[in-house]
Order: C-alpha cells, then structure tokens, then sequence
C-alpha cells in the first residue's frame, strides 16, 4: 500500500532472535585461505541490517585482525588475544588489554620443559603495532601470518607480550595442552586455538572474559548472544553465550558443550545459521510519520 502523500514512509525489520552474533575467525568465520566467503558476508550484512551486532572474537593480537576487520567493512569492536585484548577498529586503539607477565611465562615454561623436554615457543607482543616473535625452532601454525624470527629465548621478552604459544616436536596439541594445565596452575590460563596452537595467556583471561567486557560496552547481555567457534578455546564463550554453535570440523570437546553443531566453515556453517535465524524472524513493516 502506498503511504499517504502527506508522509514518507519507511520499512523496519524484526530483529533476529540473537542482537549480538560473536564469531571465531579461524576455523569458524574463515575458510582455510583465510578469505570470508561471499555468502557469509552476505548473511552477516543482512542480519546487521535487521539490526543485530557482529562481533569478532578471536585468538588473533590485534595487529592480526586488522585487515580481517576491513574486509568484513567493520569499523567497530573485535575481541582479540583470546580475550585478552578489546580493540576498537575505527579509531585503531585497544580500550583495554591485559599484559602476560613475562616472568611468569618464562617460569610457566620452564616447568613445562621440567615435565616434557623442550618446547618452541613465540609470543605475541601487546599493542596495536605489536609483533610476533618466535624462536629457532618454531613453525607458524598459519603461514599467512607475520612473524618475526629472533636468536635466541630471552629475545622473545624484550617488550610487553599478551600470550605465549608453544609447539611439541612430538606430543599432539591435546598432550601438550594436558600437561601445560597440570603444572602451570596458576601462572597463567592454558587454551588451545587451533592445529599446532596451544597458548599461555594471563591467568583468568578467556574469550569469556574479552565477550562479557564487549558485551556489555554494546549494552548487550548472554541471553542476547549466539557464539559460533571451532575449538576448545570457544568454549568458556559458550558457557557465557545464550547459544554455541560449533562448526563440523570442530574439535569434540567443543562439540561436547555446543547448542548445535553447524556445516563446516569451508562450507559457509556460519552463513547457515544465521540465514535460519533471518527466515525464521517475523517481518514486521512499521511506518513512521516523517510529517514535516
């Protein structure tokens, strides 16, 4: 029906079921060439339009984020560092972040070396301009990502960090992992992100911690929230969450915890989900006198 001549009118759309859409990157949101594809671009646009807030929630420092950010056209909030870092996209600054103290993660290391012979390890370093510095011996889980080789162990303290990953020549990610948490108690948090990437990061921080502290500078709350993610490091994200939905090639301890398990992030699970919540809102045009 046409709006009377006297007024302009204008559509709105229901919100979806979820107004806040927290998504890992890696694994999740990412396919393997760390590309977002065009029907995951094209859902999200569609549920920011009808008024929901995507939120990235990653493993990532900042300084690793930031092209991601741009291709997703996100000038806003990304929770990186595994929580440990709330960077603000538009204006290129962190509004809070939480350091790893260095010399808890050398003695962190230390007693993981004490238990399983040497480890490799590299550090990301704080700040939106920080690098990633890894030692001889350590092989980048993804070879698309920065990272700068130093000498020797002590060069990896040489500026505030924000967490620590470490790589066995032998044990699996999931060894490594069990042991780190066994005696490491309460230097540090111990996760595991990714194939090759079990990390150190301070003591109580989890993407939890970083998701609430978004959450909340957005005025939203976990009854609000759907979180989408693929490994163990996503799952105090889905304690928090009103809804965890883990991809199909996820690790099974997240799939153990999640709401619903999704397609696999090769095969747009993100997009499919989100497009179900959109089919599933009520449309609701509501017109709006713009009476001069």
């Amino acid at each position: 029906m046409a709006a009377p001549t006297a007024y302009a009118a204008r559509t709105e759309y229901a919100r979806t079921d979820y107004a806040l859409i927290a998504t890992d990157l890696d694994g999740t949101l990412l396919r393997g060439d760390d590309t977002v594809s065009d029907r995951s671009l094209a859902a999200l646009a569609r549920v920011s339009a009808a008024g929901a807030r995507h939120l990235v929630v990653t493993g990532r420092p900042a300084p690793r984020v930031r092209p991601l950010l741009d291709a997703l056209g996100g000038g806003g909030l990304a929770v990186c560092g595994q929580g440990a870092q709330l960077y603000d996209a538009g204006a290129d600054r962190l509004l809070w972040s939480v350091r790893l103290d260095r010399e808890l993660a050398e003695t962190a290391l230390g007693k993981i070396e004490a238990e399983i012979g040497q480890v490799y390890a590299a550090v990301d370093q704080d700040g939106v301009d920080g690098l990633t510095l890894i030692e001889p011996g350590y092989l980048m889980p993804h070879p698309t990502l920065p990272a700068v080789r130093v000498g020797h162990r002590d060069d990896l303290w040489c500026a505030p960090i924000s967490k620590v990953l470490l790589r066995h020549p032998t044990l699996s990610d999931d060894e490594l992992a069990a042991v780190a948490r066994t005696v490491v108690g309460s230097l540090a948090t111990v996760t595991m992100s990714g194939p090759g990437t079990v990390e150190l990061q301070p003591c109580g921080i989890t993407k939890a911690t970083g998701l609430a502290l978004a959450a909340r500078h957005l005025g939203l709350s976990p009854e609000q929230t759907i979180a989408f993610g693929d490994m163990p490091n996503d799952i105090p994200m889905f304690d928090w969450a009103a809804h965890g939905v883990a991809m199909a090639n996820a690790h099974p301890e997240l799939k153990a915890v999640a709401d619903e398990v999704t397609l696999s992030n090769e095969d747009d699970g993100v997009a499919v989900v989100l497009e179900r919540l959109l089919a599933r809102a009520q449309y609701a045009p509501k017109t709006l006198s713009m009476e001069p």
